[in-house]
């Protein structure tokens, strides 16, 4: 018999990709300070990498406090332009900003995920992809901008893989599932290893 499985997020996103994949599950948000806890790890100069990681274990371990028993599931998601960490846009004009700073860059989306059996963490992973963007004039960005509108303030990178955004890259370098912001294959495999899911 398989034990509870719960999504600590309320990304739709996610959801749907567990949905998808045929999982049986409940979804719960966590509630943590997430900027408190990327502010700690950025005094102690951690890596993107550690920061997602970090980020998933928090929500995973908060979830699974309200869970006994269950296999509670944690992800985050940071985008690195080398050291540099970037955050969903405020404004069109630091989307603009932001992808400027990406054009013939080649930026990372790294995905940690972490399952939290009763208060411990029982399997964690960091998932990278790697993001070519093409060189990108002002004039298109502005007509991107233009194009997408607000959405563009939604995402990280002020971008959209299934939609136009698309259209800002030259290569991509990873799993989608990764991209997406959970790296699907990699976490069926530990539930099914868990006993959480059935074979």
């Amino acid at each position: 018999m398989t034990q509870p499985l719960v999504l600590a997020s309320s990304s739709p996103f996610r959801r749907l990709l567990m949905q998808n994949a045929g999982l049986d599950f409940v979804a719960q948000a966590a509630s943590i300070d997430e900027r408190a806890i990327e502010a700690k790890l950025a005094a102690q100069n951690a890596t993107p990498e550690t920061v997602a990681l970090e980020l998933a274990r928090a929500k995973a371990l908060d979830v699974s406090t309200r869970f006994p028993d269950a296999f509670v599931i944690g992800s985050d998601q940071t985008m690195s332009l080398s050291h540099r960490v970037y955050h969903k846009p405020a404004s069109l004009q630091e989307a603009r900003e932001n992808l400027l700073s990406l054009s013939g860059q080649t930026h990372h989306l790294n995905s940690g995920v972490a399952i939290v059996r009763n208060g411990a963490v029982v399997w964690q992973i960091v998932a990278r992809a790697a993001m070519t963007v093409r060189v990108l004039s002002p004039d298109f960005v502005d007509r991107y901008l233009a194009s997408v509108g607000d959405a563009v303030m939604t995402s990280v990178g002020a971008y959209q893989l299934e939609g136009e955004g698309i259209r800002l890259f030259e290569s991509i370098g990873g799993d989608y599932f990764t991209i997406l912001g959970l790296p699907m294959l990699p976490l069926l495999k530990a539930l099914r290893e868990l006993g959480a899911v059935n074979d």
